[in-house]
């Protein structure tokens, strides 16, 4: 059995849910939802070009302050996954990102924090190449802060997450897939 097919076994924690039960739409130019992530976005040491891929959303409820982007990969065998992008206190008027912003450490006028590659910047799929397909889930998260409190370019996945407790008000994914 592969990784990826053994981690649909596993299960993790969620997030606390949204406050406001709108789930906001997120799509994107660069791959459609639940196909594959062209090399355009993987990582180079798996032989792509490593450019973020292009986000829109939309649909934040009122009261939005600031929106937060994650890329997970929940298929990495690590037992917990794998941050390959984390982007944070984006304010309220961005409602896109264009290809390539996410490979700046301040995307949408926001910040980057620190992915799994130990870097404060976007880092595309590489799975093991004997691991099968991976999925990747984009999520944009509608904060009712401007500053996510305690988080900065060093603060981790799991810490990003948990600092936006009790301060998502939507939420939104989009998932791509990529293997060899």
């Amino acid at each position: 059995m592969t990784t990826a097919a053994s981690a649909q076994k596993i299960s993790v924690r969620a997030a606390d849910a949204p406050r406001s039960g709108i789930t906001l739409r997120v799509t994107s130019e660069s791959f459609n939802a639940g196909g594959v992530i062209p090399m355009e976005n993987v990582f180079t040491g798996c032989g792509g070009k490593n450019v973020a891929p292009q986000l829109s959303w939309s649909g934040a409820p009122d009261g939005t302050k600031a929106f937060a982007i994650t890329c997970f990969d929940p298929d990495a065998p690590t037992g917990s996954g794998y941050w390959h992008w984390l982007a944070f206190n984006i304010p309220a008027t961005t409602t896109s990102l264009d290809a390539g912003d996410g490979n700046d450490k301040s995307p949408g006028g926001g910040k980057a924090a620190y992915n799994d590659f130990s870097q404060s910047t976007y880092c595309g799929p590489c799975p093991p190449k004997s691991d099968g397909e991976h999925h990747y889930t984009f999520t944009v998260y509608a904060l009712d802060v401007e500053k996510i409190p305690g988080v900065d370019s060093k603060t981790t996945g799991a810490t990003v997450v948990f600092q936006m407790r009790g301060h998502v008000l939507a939420q939104g994914s989009i998932m791509g897939r990529f293997g060899y």
